[in-house]
Formats: C-alpha cells, structure tokens, sequence
C-alpha cells in the first residue's frame, strides 16, 4: 500500500483484498453512499457483470437518501431483487466505507430480506 494514499482508498484496497481470499467465487454485494444517496449492487466478478442493484435515486422511492431510513430501504429492495433472482449468499463488500449508521443499515435489511453474509 502506497503512503500517499487516503485512509478512504486504503480501507478499500485492504477490504477488496480480504474479500477475494475469502470469498469463494461467491457474489458481492457492492455498497456505494455519497452525500446525498447510497447505491447497492450484487456482483458477478467473474462475468464482470450488475446482476442486481438498488439505489435511493430511483423512481418512486420517497424522501431523502442520506438517512439511515433511507438505506435500509435500499436494502430490503436489493435483497427481494436478489431473491427473485435466485440469490441468495453474497460476499459484503463495504468499500472504503465504515460498517455503521447506513452503511450498516443496509447490510442489516439486506440480511433480514433474506440475503446471507
């Protein structure tokens, strides 16, 4: 790891790091918040392709996406998403992102939506 690196792209290299050795060839669930909304999407690193996303943009959600309410919305939606599409194990990947407040919120609802991890 290189010293003029952010704390931010740190975490997410030793993150990205730790989750190709455990994961297994499993799918990730990828976790994205910005100021103002906080995206989700499941994974195929071996295709190289989305196979589900959900995010606060989207049409019909309600309200703001930068509350923990918010992503744990974004949550549940991906979560009955994956299931429909016969998801159900994924590897969490957080990013550079601490797990708490949203970040956390989502993996939560993700995980009573029926999504392991």
């Amino acid at each position: 790891m290189g010293k003029h690196l952010s704390l931010f792209e740190r975490r997410r290299r030793r993150v990205r790091t730790a989750l190709r050795s455990k994961s297994g060839g499993r799918l990730r669930l990828s976790v994205h918040r910005s100021g103002r909304h906080i995206y989700a999407q499941v994974i195929d690193d071996q295709a190289g392709r989305t196979l589900v996303a959900a995010s606060s943009l989207e049409k019909g959600f309600e309200g703001t996406g930068a509350t923990v309410d918010a992503a744990a919305a974004v949550g549940k939606t991906l979560a009955e998403r994956a299931r429909a599409a016969g998801i159900a194990a994924v590897v969490f990947d957080r990013g550079g992102f601490l797990f708490h407040g949203r970040v956390k919120a989502l993996a939560d609802a993700a995980r009573e939506g029926g999504l392991e991890f």
